[in-house]
């Protein structure tokens, strides 16, 4: 049990550190992408995307959705 706590203690500050190392530069682009895409809408875009909503919801009520087109 000893042998195995002293492996363990030998081997945590490695393996965290290979760890930091990998995830560093996946955690930064993901954070680069999250500030630009993860915004929550404006007050101003509000009103555009209920209407929006509202286009949706009516093309799937009239089946009209097979011609909308996606952005």
């Amino acid at each position: 049990m000893a042998r195995f706590v002293r492996n363990l203690e030998e081997k945590t500050p490695v393996l965290v550190n290979a760890a930091v190392t990998y995830l560093k530069p996946r955690l930064a682009t993901f954070w680069y992408y999250a500030k630009e895409e993860l915004v929550p809408p404006t007050p101003a875009e509000i009103p555009t995307a209920i209407q929006s909503l509202k286009k949706i919801i009516n093309s799937a009520k009239t089946g009209s959705f097979k011609q909308l087109t996606v952005k």
